[in-house]
């Protein structure tokens, strides 16, 4: 694969992926939406297809790793490193890319994301809805130390399977396999997101943040830029740690 097409497909796979997942939490969270509401279920299953749609689209060009923690896993693990800058860059465009997208989706509800008085329907609004966690993780008890390992733990969770499954050329070479991992990634929202949010993928909550930072929401408040390695440095260790362990283990 050229640098182009790696690039070309990771921007477009994630951007995919971060375009359900935002969009799923957009649904979810803000007012006005016909979705509002829906649950932590409807939020996990979301991410999951959003894998499944990212990975199917970039496995002809890149592979569809999607996730900076999956290539350095990869690249810990097979020893090559030449392409992982190709990879990392078209990941953190794509992640941006796609909160975009899921910002535009939803662009109607982001402005009528109100401060106090009356809805549409005559109801008295509860005032703004906090749009952070729309974009990007945040956990539920600040503690960083417990929400750095809950970040490390799920993503070795997510990145041990996918190098024991044999997916070291992408996420996306085969059908049946990108399902199996879209619903891993479901299974861990489930189980193990309650914490922080299950970043799992230093790009899907970086990206967003940064745009999240920038765009002109009504009331969005802070883009939590104190929490912000978290999510980051925690895939990013247990993405290194798995390649580590499928070497010793396997």
């Amino acid at each position: 694969m050229s640098n182009g097409d790696i690039f070309v497909g990771e921007v477009i796979g994630t951007a995919i992926l971060i375009l359900f997942g935002a969009g799923v939490c957009a649904a979810v969270t803000l007012k006005h939406s016909k979705a509002r509401a829906s649950g932590w279920v409807v939020i996990a299953f979301g991410w999951g297809f959003g894998v499944l749609a990212g990975a199917y689209t970039a496995a002809p060009l890149s592979g569809g790793q999607l996730n900076p923690a999956v290539t350095i896993g990869i690249a810990v693990d097979t020893g090559k490193w030449d392409k992982v800058w190709v990879y990392l860059l078209g990941q953190m465009v794509g992640a941006m890319l796609g909160a975009l997208l899921a910002y535009l989706v939803y662009l109607a509800q982001f402005n009528a994301n109100v401060t106090s008085g009356s809805g549409e329907d005559g109801a008295d609004d509860d005032g703004p809805t906090p749009t952070l966690g729309i974009f990007s993780t945040i956990p539920e008890i600040n503690n960083p130390v417990a929400n750095l390992i809950t970040e490390i733990i799920a993503t070795i969770a997510l990145v041990l399977p996918i190098l024991a499954f044999g997916l070291t050329k992408g996420l996306g070479e085969s059908g049946t396999t990108a399902l199996v991992v879209a619903f891993l990634v479901v299974g861990i929202g489930l189980s193990l997101g309650g914490p922080t949010g299950y970043a799992i993928n230093p790009a899907r909550d970086l990206g967003p943040r940064i745009v999240h930072s920038f765009l002109p929401i009504p009331n969005k408040g802070t883009s939590g830029w104190g929490y912000a390695i978290i999510p980051v440095a925690g895939p990013l260790i247990g993405g290194a740690l798995s390649g580590l362990i499928y070497n010793a283990a396997f």
